[in-house]
């Protein structure tokens, strides 16, 4: 019997080309991935620090409901009482106006966050 010798040459060369793009694939799945996990944890932080503030600022109404307030509120020309609650950069405006009942009504509830824009550009040519 004749051999007939196969060449693997064309299809050694497919099959490495295959190897390289499915790592190359893998490799920025990956990295997709952990960029993806980064941004949920950071989500989360914010999400916790605002509901953080929410919970400390309902608790000041219920105090404000039982006792009336305290001397922590800040008083505009019009009447409305201001507070302002904050944590880690994060802040809740509270105000409020008295009623004709004897009572207080929320006249603003406002959460804010300072921004501070990321000015670090690394591996930038600065012209030198």
């Amino acid at each position: 019997m004749k051999h007939t010798p196969i060449k693997l040459g064309p299809l050694a060369l497919l099959l490495a080309v295959i190897c390289i793009c499915l790592t190359t694939l893998s490799l920025l799945n990956y990295s997709t991935a952990k960029a993806d996990e980064r941004l949920a944890e950071k989500f989360a932080e914010t999400v916790a620090l605002r509901y953080e503030l929410e919970r400390e600022g309902q608790e000041l109404l219920s105090a404000v409901a039982a006792h009336g307030p305290d001397e922590g509120w800040e008083k505009a020309e019009d009447g409305t009482l201001w507070r302002v609650l904050e944590k880690d950069g994060a802040m809740l405006r509270i105000g409020l106006s008295g009623d004709a009942s004897g009572g207080y009504t929320v006249v603003n509830w406002t959460q804010e966050k300072e921004w501070e824009p990321d000015t670090h550009i690394a591996n930038l040519w600065t012209g030198n």
